[in-house]
């Protein structure tokens, strides 16, 4: 054997070697990325600036208040403290919010059906899902859009079950093909369970529609009481109409949920520039102020209900007015609010990766990839609509939900961040290579040994040189996303057991 063929042949007995070792499953524990992992290393605003927004939103909510809760809502706010002025809008006292932060559930675990994908919400811990409520699918290979039905919604779903980096599944998605709206929030809930065990999101577009879609939840859950010692739904509640309005349908709606024993994500969906102050600052101010108004609400009704503090400010292109939920502003606008849940102590969620790109391309790339990792460098809780989202939150892509599993695995490692150990400093690799070694690490027992603990290998990203993508006959990234897309819907069916499933098409008109 020459030399060159000696060289070669190392070089591909490495190179097998390090494919074999990738190939192997690694432990929980030890992978280098996994949900729940600790962010908060970024933080744009100072502490001096954090408790200058708290004491604007204090000031607010004695101030300004908020109009419009349903009687309900004032009974049991104004029981509690709230002052209801002569215009009707109620006002909210610094002791008053400061109790009701003293009461509000901290450290929650959002159940999932399986309990391998449970939600601790505690600290910076940091997790990806989807959200929205798209009223498009996305054809990327024939760049048309189309009405969403529910049959993409629970493809959606089974899509989600299958990939690592995203740890929720919330509704995307609007079934447009259902008319009627008692019916479309059956099969929302429906549709997202049957496609997922990961824990779900979804809304009621009635309060009158929260008793029956929670019959068909409880016989999912097997019983009511199987159901209150591990719900595995949660309600995205809009109960607020930025700016400082409730949203009156939609607060009767939370407390039902409420007393069903359903979680609650606290929506403030204010648009800067349009529906929330142009400043950045001040936008979070006014949607800090209106959750701190829902954990009022919330904690009147039942102290301790497990709610996530729901700041969602978006940003206006100023020249049009249209959404830009791809921005740096958007990406500013949730690390801020992250800030905000970490100094309250409260579970907290706000949007990123958001795409105001029409299909998944560079565009769609950048905006996920640098609002994903500021949202999770900055420790938030629940990073929503991190996937999948395009065209300012009214498309909703299959493929690039896909794709999104690589770029969330990446936003996840540089969450993890870097680990200075005694061994992960220690010169005795560098004086084994150096002193008299080979001059490389390459196939050093070290660089092995972290090749999948300190390492991540996207799934469908193309790191091949030139030459071998030539070799490879140059495969195409938006291809091979489809290819796996259609693989795991042609390998995936219903997680309902038979049965079951019967049962509850027999009672319930089920359209996918």
């Amino acid at each position: 054997m020459n030399i060159s063929t000696e060289q070669k042949s190392r070089r591909s007995g490495g190179r097998s070697a390090r494919v074999a070792l990738r190939a192997a499953p690694l432990a929980e524990e030890i992978r280098p990325i996994r949900p729940g992992m600790k962010g908060g290393q970024y933080k744009p605003l100072t502490d001096a600036q954090v408790a200058r927004i708290h004491e604007a939103a204090l000031q607010a909510l004695e101030e300004i208040g908020l109009s419009q809760a349903p009687q309900s809502g004032v009974e049991a706010m104004t029981a509690a403290g709230a002052i209801q002025g002569d215009d009707g809008r109620l006002r909210f006292p610094r002791a008053l919010v400061e109790d009701m932060l003293a009461k509000a559930a901290r450290n929650i675990t959002l159940n999932a059906r399986n309990p391998k994908h449970d939600l601790l919400l505690e600290e910076n811990r940091v997790y990806f899902g989807t959200a929205g409520a798209a009223v498009h699918l996305v054809d990327p290979i024939n760049r048309t859009y189309r009405d969403s039905t529910i049959q993409d919604l629970y493809d959606a779903a089974r899509i989600v079950e299958q990939l690592d980096n995203v740890h929720f599944f919330q509704r995307c998605m609007v079934a447009r093909d259902i008319t009627d709206n008692l019916q479309m929030d059956l099969n929302t809930v429906y549709a997202c369970v049957s496609g997922t065990s990961k824990h779900i999101g979804t809304s009621f577009s009635e309060p009158s529609h929260v008793a029956p879609c929670m019959d068909l939840i409880h016989e999912i859950a097997g019983g009511e009481d199987a159901w209150r010692a591990r719900p595995f739904i949660s309600n995205s509640n809009c109960f607020v109409v930025p700016p400082m309005k409730f949203a009156e349908e939609s607060c009767v709606a939370m407390e039902h949920c409420i007393r069903a024993g359903m979680p609650v994500l606290l929506l403030s969906a204010g648009q800067a520039g349009a529906t929330a102050p142009a400043p950045i600052a001040l936008a979070i101010v006014q949607a800090v102020a209106e959750c701190l108004a829902g954990v009022v609400y919330v904690n009147s009704i039942a102290p301790g209900h497990p709610a996530i503090f729901g700041t969602w400010p978006f940003v206006s292109d100023l020249r049009t007015g249209a959404m830009s939920g791809g921005s740096a502003e958007q990406a500013l606008l949730t690390a801020g609010c992250a800030q905000m849940h970490r100094f309250y102590g409260l579970p907290g969620g706000a949007a990123a990766g958001i795409s105001d790109s029409k299909l998944p391309d560079m565009q769609a790339g950048w905006e996920q990839g640098i609002t994903n990792v500021m949202a999770g460098l900055a420790g938030l809780n629940m990073v929503y609509e991190a996937v999948g989202m395009h065209a300012s939150l009214l498309g909703f892509c299959l493929e690039s939900l896909v794709l999104g599993d690589d770029i969330l695995g990446q936003a996840l490692r540089a969450v993890r961040g870097i680990d200075v150990t005694e061994d992960s400093v220690s010169l005795d690799a560098m004086k084994a290579v150096c002193l008299g070694g080979p001059g490389h690490y390459l196939g050093t027992d070290q660089t092995l040994a972290l090749m999948q603990t300190e390492y991540t290998y996207p799934k469908l990203g193309n790191r091949m040189s030139p030459k071998e993508w030539e070799e490879a006959k140059k495969p195409d990234l938006l291809a091979n996303a489809v290819a796996r897309k259609q693989a795991i819907l042609d390998s995936t069916g219903s997680l309902m057991p038979r049965e079951l499933d019967r049962a509850i098409r027999a009672r319930w008109p089920i359209h996918f």
